[in-house]
């Protein structure tokens, strides 16, 4: 667009984050980490076209790790992804997901937290990766996040690493067993956290598509994750990766 003299007017854009929360406990360490830690790496360059392509939202990412404790690896905010360097996380310790959840929940804000951007924000895209049970009060964390409207409205996506992971916790977490979504290798799951990284940012940064004006947004953008999900599932389904040792 351009201005009454010849020049480019730049239209400001909304915000969505897209968050990563993710289990570096002890049962995480070798192939199950390296392959999170590839992908976050492969992903974010698709994650800058796509901020760079879309007229109405901006994206950033920030990312939240835990183990015996919790941590921002984005501790001073969100970051755009064609400015993030991803170091290797490793794997160690307990899973403390509640304490996760309240880290969480704390930057969920707009006046003490990572939501504040002046132009203002979509309700971001929290994206969970775990293996196992929690060794903390996650309910109780989980009490604490569900209190929050940033949280309430955000399209939520978990992925249970091997079938050790506690699939009905993660549904706790996202609200549905239709964004849950069970991997049990290393290939597998390189291609999941790609894949749904981008689906669920595409959905949180775009206006929900309904014909019904009286069915909440945020419900519709979920159940179309949902649907999504399924099918990216079955897509890779489709094309196993044999040989991949299972978890």
């Amino acid at each position: 667009m351009s201005d009454a003299f010849g020049g480019n007017i730049v239209i400001p854009r909304k915000t969505m984050v897209l968050f990563f929360i993710i289990d570096t406990s002890g049962s995480m360490e070798g192939a199950k980490i390296g392959a999170v830690n590839q992908a976050i790496r492969e992903v974010l360059p698709e994650i800058k076209d796509m901020s760079d392509d879309n007229t109405d939202a901006m994206i950033k990412i920030a990312a939240l790790d835990f183990s015996s404790g919790a941590r921002w690896i984005t501790a001073n905010g969100p970051v755009d992804a064609g400015d993030l360097t991803w170091n290797n996380l490793d794997a160690a310790g307990t899973t403390d997901l509640g304490h996760a959840y309240r880290t969480l929940a704390e930057k969920l804000s707009v006046s003490k937290g990572f939501m504040n951007e002046a132009m203002g924000s979509y309700a971001p895209a929290l994206f969970l990766l775990s293996d196992g049970d929690p060794t903390d009060d996650w309910k109780g964390g989980l009490d604490k996040l569900r209190e929050n409207n940033w949280y309430k409205a955000a399209v939520k996506v978990a992925i249970a690493i091997g079938e050790e992971a506690n699939k009905d916790v993660l549904k706790e977490f996202t609200g549905s067993k239709e964004t849950v979504i069970e991997v049990r290798n290393s290939a597998t799951l390189l291609k999941m956290i790609k894949k749904v990284s981008v689906r669920a940012s595409q959905v949180a940064s775009q206006g929900a598509k309904s014909t019904d004006p009286n069915k909440d947004p945020n419900v519709i953008k979920q159940e179309e994750l949902g649907n999504t999900l399924q099918e990216i599932s079955n897509e890779i389904a489709a094309s196993p990766d044999t040989g991949e040792p299972e978890w």
